[in-house]
């Protein structure tokens, strides 16, 4: 994982940075908590003897999912996650500034000062992954608003040298289960660029801001080039064992769905087709058919008939939908077009809608062309005159 950046200093002056210094290098991939192994493949091509659920409940079940080492690092004591401010303590300073440096390497273009001076306010908390010996290896510093009910996060960092570990995510669930239990915090805000708005939304951020502009404005940062982000914690919710409420839903659920359907069996695999018609017969056109669909192990068990074979090979568009496709095309790109290419706008002309009583334009007609409701040109051409 890299950096992320979310908003600069307060006024105008930082309006003037752009928001591609941020989280340039996060890396998406260990925002997912408790990711799940791959299933062992040599279990996957095994070929099972007896069809039966019990069996195949035992060799198919889905892996327990995989611990990410920052979860793993943290239950062996060889990480910590310390919440600190500039409160003069000597162990708060040197973490602190092990955090303002990793930061500062994160955000080469960041002005140091800016950086220096939102880490050690006393109005912003930090906190940090911290290692033995004190060593800062990450860390987020926001600052909490609790009359608001809101924190705005400024920073969020790890450490170049630790990345892949999920320690991004790790940090994110700590922080929201830290401020739900020590404040009435119930919403995070942020600036995110490109590179870190993906992060951001696997942690549950959305760009959809709920919050009424009332609570937030002129109390963050604002910073140009940003999209603001807002995540909202759900109360009843343990964020650190999140991974594993998931997994026992999960488990649940298919169960259940076992428990009225056999979607969840594997069938040995077919040799017939690898049977040559003839001994010197080398191309796959000599196969030979030697069984029928409805034949097939399992097959007839999920509600398969022939007419479904049918269905399945019917084109899905008429056959002079490419003709009409072309002749749309066409039309929107004529330079007389246009004035029929969307809706008239009721705003523009308060009595177009009274005048004409079927009106049509291209993307109307592009949409039902879309949807199949031309079933010959004839049609696509009378809605044509009718623009």
């Amino acid at each position: 994982m890299g950096t992320i950046l979310v908003p600069p200093v307060r006024g105008r002056t930082p309006k003037r940075r752009r928001a591609n210094d941020k989280g340039r290098e996060l890396s998406q991939s260990e925002s997912i908590p408790g990711e799940s192994s791959p299933v062992n493949d040599e279990k996957q091509n095994e070929h099972l003897p007896d069809a039966s659920a019990a069996s195949v409940e035992s060799e198919f079940s889905e892996p327990a999912p995989r611990e990410k080492p920052a979860v793993i690092e943290e239950r062996t004591g060889l990480i910590q996650f310390q919440v600190v401010t500039n409160d003069g303590k000597p162990e708060s300073e040197v973490i602190l500034t092990g955090l303002k440096n990793i930061f500062m390497r994160q955000l080469p273009k960041m002005p140091r000062e800016y950086i220096t001076r939102l880490v050690l306010d006393r109005n912003h908390w930090s906190m940090a992954i911290v290692k033995r010996g004190l060593q800062v290896v990450g860390g987020i510093t926001y600052r909490p608003f609790p009359h608001r009910e809101f924190a705005e996060i400024v920073f969020c960092a790890i450490a170049s040298t630790e990345q892949v570990k999920g320690y991004g995510s790790h940090l994110m669930n700590h922080l929201k289960d830290h401020v739900k239990n020590v404040s009435p915090v119930r919403h995070f805000l942020t600036y995110a660029d490109n590179y870190a708005i993906g992060y951001f939304k696997k942690q549950g951020f959305t760009k959809e801001i709920t919050l009424p502009r009332s609570v937030w404005v002129g109390y963050i940062k604002d910073y140009e080039g940003g999209t603001l982000m807002q995540c909202t914690m759900l109360p009843r919710i343990r964020y650190l064992e999140v991974q594993d409420f998931l997994t026992s839903q999960r488990r649940l659920l298919q169960s259940k769905i076992r428990s009225f359907s056999k979607s969840h069996i594997v069938y040995p695999g077919l040799d017939v087709f690898k049977k040559p018609k003839s001994k010197t017969a080398q191309s796959s056109d000599h196969f030979e058919l030697v069984v029928q669909p409805n034949e097939v192990a399992g097959l007839r068990d999920t509600g398969w008939t022939p007419e479904m074979d049918e269905l399945s090979r019917r084109s899905k568009r008429g056959p002079q939908f490419t003709t009409m496709r072309h002749i749309l095309v066409e039309l929107n790109g004529h330079a007389s077009a246009w004035p029929f290419v969307v809706p008239v706008n009721a705003n523009d002309v308060p009595d177009y809608y009274t005048v004409i009583k079927n009106p049509m334009d291209l993307s109307t007609m592009e949409a039902k062309l879309e949807n199949n409701q031309y079933e010959t040109v004839e049609d696509m051409v009378n809605d044509a005159q009718l623009s």
